[in-house]
C-alpha cells in the first residue's frame, strides 16, 4: 500500500500543477518542478531514500527520450551535423570546464577539486532543454539543432569524465577519510552494512563502474566496441524481422512490450560495459530510424517517456534542501546564478563563433546555461572517490538543482521578451513562388515523394515546399 500511496501523491501533484502551469504560460517542466517542491520540502509527503529511488527510476525517462530522438535522426542527418557535434560541443565542454575550474581556484578550491567541478558544471540538462524545445516547437530551429548537438556531445563526454575522476583523487581527503575510519571503526562498519542492506545498482558497486572493471584496458575497449557493434548489427538485421513477426500477431500490447524490451535491454547492455545507457539507446534509435516500424515504436514509447520525464522533474524539485538553502541563501543562490551567467557568456561567444544570428544565439545561450542531471551522478561519484570535499558536495548539488529550476524561466524570458524584439528586427517580405502550378505539396519525405510521383504521372504541375 505504501507504493500505491507514493504513486497517488506523485500523480495528484502532476495532474494539478502541470495544467495550471501551462495555463499561466510557465510550461510543463516548471509545473513538474513546482509539484516536486510542494510535495517534497513544503508538505513533506515524499523524501529520503524513497525519493532517491524514484529519481533513479525516473532517470530512465531520459534514456527513452534519447531513443526517440534517435528515431527521428537518420544517419545521414547525424553525419551532416558532425561539425557542430564535435566542434561546437567540444568547445563548449572544454571551454566551460576550463573557465569554471579557473573560477573555482580563484575562490580557493584545490586544483583537482576545481577541475572536477568544472567538468560537472560543464554539462547541461538534456531532459529539460529537449523537452522545452519540443514543447515550444523550437527543436527544428538552428538554435535547437545546435543545442541538440551540444547536448549529445555532453552525454558522450560523461564517459571520459567518469574515467578521469579517479585520477584526480586528493591525497589529503583520502587521509582524512582513513583517519575518521580509524577513530570510529565500529560506526564505519555499521554504516557500510546499512548501505549494503539497501542494495546497489548492478555493476555500480564499490569495485568499479561496470562488470568489466577487473579486465585490462584493451579488453574493456574491445568489449565496448563489440557492444556498440552489436547494437548496430542487431538493429539492422535482427530487430526488423522480430518486430515483423510480432506485428503479425496484431496485439498492440505485445508490440509495446517488445519496444520497451528493446530499450531496457540496450540500456542494460550499455550499463554493463560502463557506458551511458542514454548513449546506447540513442545509437539504437538512429539505426532504427529507417525502419518501417519507426512510427509505431515511437507512438508506443512516447507515453512512457512523458510520464517518466515528468517523474524525473518532480524528483528534482523534491530534492531541493531548503534547510541548507536558508542556511546560506545568498551564497547558494549566488553559486547557481554564477553558473548560469558564466555558461551563458561562454555559449554566447560560441554562438557568435559558429554564426548563429538573431534570436537563435539567445535561445542557444539561455537554453544551455544550466547544470544538468548528470551533474548529480558526477558529484556523488567524485565525493565517493575522494575528489571533492564533503563541505562543498551539498551546496554544489543544491546549486545544480536550482539552476535547473531556473531554466524554464529563462525560456519564458526568451519567448516573452527577446523573441518578439528579434522578430521585429528580422522581418522580411514573404517568399515569392514564380512557378505556375495547380498543386502545392508540403514535405517531401517518403510519403511525399510517392504523392509527388502520382501527381506528376496524372499531369499536374506541383510546387514542393520543404
Amino acid at each position: 500500500m505504501e507504493f500505491l500511496t507514493q504513486a497517488f501523491v506523485y500523480l495528484v501533484a502532476a495532474v494539478v500543477s502541470v495544467p495550471i502551469a501551462n495555463r499561466l504560460g510557465l510550461g510543463s517542466v516548471l509545473g513538474y518542478l513546482i509539484a516536486g517542491i510542494i510535495i517534497g520540502p513544503v508538505l513533506g509527503l515524499i523524501g529520503g531514500a524513497q525519493s532517491e529511488d524514484v529519481k533513479h527510476f525516473a532517470e530512465f525517462g531520459v534514456v527513452m527520450m534519447l531513443f526517440l530522438v534517435g528515431l527521428e535522426l537518420r544517419p545521414t542527418a547525424l553525419w551532416a551535423m558532425r561539425h557542430k557535434l564535435i566542434g561546437l560541443g567540444g568547445l563548449q565542454v572544454t571551454g566551460t570546464t576550463a573557465m569554471i575550474a579557473l573560477a573555482a581556484m580563484v575562490l580557493g578550491l584545490e586544483w583537482r577539486a576545481a577541475l572536477s567541478v568544472g567538468m560537472i558544471l560543464s554539462l547541461s540538462s538534456t531532459a529539460i532543454v529537449l523537452q522545452s524545445l519540443n514543447e515550444k516547437g523550437l527543436a527544428g530551429t538552428p538554435a535547437g539543432q545546435s543545442s541538440f548537438s551540444v547536448l549529445l556531445f555532453q552525454d558522450i563526454a560523461v564517459i571520459p569524465m567518469l574515467a578521469l575522476m579517479p585520477l584526480l583523487i586528493d591525497p589529503s581527503l583520502v587521509d582524512m577519510v582513513l583517519g575518521e575510519g580509524a577513530l570510529v571503526e565500529g560506526a564505519t562498519i555499521e554504516s557500510a552494512d546499512n548501505g549494503a542492506g539497501h542494495g546497489e545498482e548492478p555493476g555500480h558497486g564499490p569495485e568499479g563502474a561496470s562488470i568489466l572493471s577487473g579486465l585490462p584496458g584493451w579488453a574493456q575497449a574491445i568489449a565496448v566496441l563489440v557492444a556498440c557493434g552489436g547494437i548496430v548489427v542487431g538493429g539492422r538485421y535482427l530487430v526488423r524481422p522480430i518486430f515483423r513477426f510480432i506485428a503479425q500477431a496484431r496485439l498492440r500490447e505485445i508490440f509495446t512490450a517488445a519496444a520497451l524490451l528493446l530499450v531496457i535491454g540496450i540500456a542494460l547492455l550499455m550499463d554493463s560495459v560502463g557506458l551511458s545507457p542514454a548513449l546506447g539507446t540513442f545509437l539504437a534509435g538512429v539505426v532504427l530510424s529507417d525502419s518501417e516500424y519507426r512510427h509505431e515504436i515511437e507512438s508506443d514509447i512516447e507515453p512512457f517517456k512523458g510520464l517518466l520525464l515528468g517523474l524525473f522533474f518532480i524528483s528534482v524539485g523534491s530534492s531541493i534542501d531548503f534547510k541548507l538553502l536558508f542556511g546560506d541563501p545568498f551564497g547558494i543562490v549566488g553559486i547557481a546564478v554564477g553558473i548560469i551567467a558564466l555558461k551563458f557568456a561562454i555559449l554566447l561567444a560560441l554562438a557568435h563563433l559558429f554564426r548563429l544570428s538573431g534570436g537563435d544565439k539567445w535561445l542557444f545561450s539561455l537554453g544551455l546555461a544550466q547544470a544538468g542531471e548528470f551533474g548529480f551522478i558526477l558529484v556523488a561519484f567524485a565525493a565517493g572517490a575522494s575528489v571533492l570535499p564533503n563541505s562543498i558536495v551539498g551546496p554544489l548539488t543544491l546549486a545544480i538543482a536550482l539552476s535547473m529550476l531556473l531554466t524554464p524561466a529563462l525560456f519564458i524570458l526568451f519567448e516573452k521578451v527577446i523573441a518578439p524584439r528579434m522578430a521585429t528586427d528580422t522581418d522580411r517580405d514573404a517568399d515569392t513562388i514564380d512557378a505556375p502550378a495547380t498543386t502545392i505539396l508540403a514535405g517531401v519525405g517518403r510519403f511525399g515523394q510517392a504523392v509527388y510521383r502520382i501527381l506528376r504521372a496524372s499531369g499536374h504541375e506541383v510546387v514542393v515546399l520543404d
